[in-house]
């Protein structure tokens, strides 16, 4: 068997658990363990996401920093 440990909780995280739960005989750790997995996925879907934000940048700025599209704003 896996080794347990006690955390402590506040009562109002407890009652987002209860609202989370798929199932009523959903487990805490159960919950907690998908939840955690899901959050990494996020996060690293994130890190990506800003990854091609920055590289694409500068052209972008190229792009849209030129005299014609000003001349076009202007007609």
């Amino acid at each position: 068997m896996a080794e347990l440990t006690t955390i402590q909780l506040r009562k109002d995280v407890i009652e987002k658990l209860k609202k989370a739960k798929e199932y009523s005989r959903q487990t805490y750790n159960e919950l907690i363990d998908k939840m955690s997995s899901f959050y990494i996925i996020i996060k690293k879907k994130n890190t990506y996401d800003e990854f091609l934000h920055k590289i694409q940048q500068p052209k972008m700025k190229e792009l849209w920093d030129n005299k014609e599209d000003e001349e076009w704003e202007n007609a």
